[in-house]
């Protein structure tokens, strides 16, 4: 069985520049969602995982480097999900390799995601040159200004509170988001936003609980769902969307998207990404 800990993550690693499907590294979603109670084909939500690449090259048929940014949609309910290191030098290993076409590569990476993840991944590829507006940010209220004390930096989901008697519609966001890689323990920077309709959420126990996640160990792609299932028991939303938006590494940003209601969401990235 694949897991975390046997991956490249925190270990020394020579580069390849010759194109590998080998190097990527699946790890079955069913190791954390184990924790949260949830089973596959009965999942409380939808979504994907939204890949933004900025570090993708490969050499035409005369041996001339091409650039683009390429955009990768994992589906939340593939049985995989793909470690971020081993993603990141697969794309690396179509530096030095030649190609006849755009198309060509692009198939090769339709296949090999796929088959890693388990589900048919998405792939769109943009030119670097191509005028975009590219900039989006979140939309809603900003819960960074509450003035909250803080005193949990391990996720504690008892910090979440909802008024019965006051059902609303709102989103709520924060840019305090910050995890940590569940092998290496790198920072995970991110901003999150949670929409719903259901009981009131109380705010500042909100923020609190988002910041709980600083000395948290767990992929983002978890983070996300742990997220969800936690309002689902505390404060029992009748709908539900938790997304993310994580700072890109190594050319990489991960953006997971949960939902029981939305099926997509702006996907131009923030200021940070």
């Amino acid at each position: 069985m694949t897991t975390a800990e046997k991956s490249q993550l925190g270990r020394a690693t020579r580069y390849c520049n010759q194109y590998d499907p080998t190097l990527l590294f699946p790890i079955p979603r069913s190791e954390k969602r184990d924790e949260l109670g949830l089973r596959a084909g009965d999942l409380p939500f939808g979504g994907v995982d939204v890949w933004q690449a900025f570090e993708v090259s490969w050499l035409d048929a005369h041996g001339k480097p091409q650039a683009r940014i390429v955009q990768f949609e994992v589906p939340a309910d593939s049985p995989n999900l793909i470690e971020s290191k081993s993603f990141k030098l697969y794309l690396n290993s179509f530096n030095g390799t030649r190609f006849d076409s755009e198309q060509a590569v692009k198939a090769l990476w339709e296949q090999d995601l796929s088959q890693a993840a388990g589900a048919r991944v998405g792939v769109a590829v943009q030119s670097v040159s191509e005028p975009q507006t590219l900039i989006g940010g979140p939309q809603g209220v900003c819960l960074d200004e509450l003035p909250v004390a803080v005193e949990h930096y391990q996720v504690t989901p008892e910090l979440l509170q909802a008024d019965s008697e006051n059902v609303v519609t709102e989103t709520l966001f924060s840019h305090l988001l910050k995890s940590n890689c569940l092998v290496t323990g790198q920072p995970d920077w991110g901003s999150v936003v949670i929409a719903y309709t259901g009981p009131k959420i109380d705010r500042e126990r909100l923020l609190q609980y988002i910041v709980s996640f600083r000395e948290h160990n767990e992929f983002h792609e978890q983070c996300v769902e742990r997220v969800f299932t936690d309002l689902k028991r505390h404060c029992q939303p009748q709908k539900l969307t938790v997304y993310a938006r994580y700072v890109r590494r190594g050319g990489l940003d991960i953006n997971p998207y949960r939902s029981d209601w939305q099926t997509d969401f702006d996907l131009r990235r923030w200021v940070r990404q």
